[in-house]
């Protein structure tokens, strides 16, 4: 027998995970001293803990490697974990290289602009949420405000609260100055039905919406406009819908330099 020493020395594994994986229950000693605590080791283990020295190369935790060794699992299923694995593992490398994309067009940003961005994008997962909404034709953009204080105004009688997403949406194809296909789109506390003029529905979610917040005036929101479709097309995305506009600090006033308006855009992978 091989005292812990002498066995991480001819196994080239270090006492502290000879002793996590008798912890684990994945490398148990042939003997452990009563008196002293010694453990001890036999040469005819090697193989075991060379099998879990591969097991975890391949990516594997030792939970997984322990199950793995316990079960004594048949080739087919263990065929199936390890093509589980690939795919896991194919994940990350896609999502690594769509890091360094990033990262890449980064670079090329600032050395275009020679100085730090103003806008950052993040592409980030947008849950689905039950909303109210009025959609109209508007003369100009400003003219929103009064379809919101309708959705307020049918709120107050039917006794529910506003909630806490205060948002629009862009449906025309292109920017346009006048005759504006708004839609203002708030969720609520409680229960409420559709009429005529007042939509209830579940806004749907969008899996990666390239996202910007603006901190500043309304009327200098197309700076964010502006960065959002440039970053959205040198990352290797493309635009797949109406654009949002969720007001997390906002108000009547055009000009306030105070609001946080984050402008959204659903993307996909070209």
């Amino acid at each position: 027998m091989l005292k812990i020493g002498d066995f991480s020395k001819l196994s080239h594994v270090t006492v502290k995970a000879l002793r996590l994986y008798d912890q684990l229950g994945l490398l148990k000693p042939t003997h452990v001293d009563h008196l002293t605590g010694y453990r001890y080791y036999c040469a005819d283990q090697l193989p075991r803990l060379n099998r879990i020295l591969a097991l975890k190369d391949l990516g594997f935790s030792l939970e997984q490697i322990a199950k793995l060794l316990a079960e004594n699992l048949s080739p087919v299923e263990l065929r199936g974990m390890l093509r589980l694995k690939q795919a896991e593992l194919q994940q990350l490398v896609e999502e690594e290289q769509a890091r360094l994309f990033r990262v890449e067009a980064k670079l090329k940003q600032i050395e275009q602009e020679n100085t730090m961005p103003n806008y950052e994008v993040v592409i980030k997962t947008v849950e689905p949420l039950k909303v109210a909404a009025i959609r109209e034709i508007l003369p100009n953009s400003p003219s929103i405000a009064l379809l919101y204080n309708e959705l307020f105004e049918y709120f107050k009688q039917h006794g529910v609260k506003v909630g806490h997403y205060c948002g629009a949406i862009w449906h025309d194809s292109g920017y346009k100055e006048s005759d504006v296909d708004w839609e203002a789109v708030v969720s609520f506390n409680g229960e409420i039905a559709s009429t005529h003029r007042v939509k209830v529905y579940e806004l749907p979610g969008v899996e990666k919406m390239a996202c910007v917040v603006h901190h500043g005036s309304y009327n200098t929101i197309n700076q964010a406009y502006a960065a959002l479709p440039a970053w959205i097309e040198n990352n290797g995305y493309k635009i797949m819908g109406s654009n949002r506009e969720v007001y997390i600090i906002g108000g009547d006033e055009q000009d306030n330099e105070s609001y946080l308006t984050e402008v959204q855009f659903p993307t996909a992978k070209v």
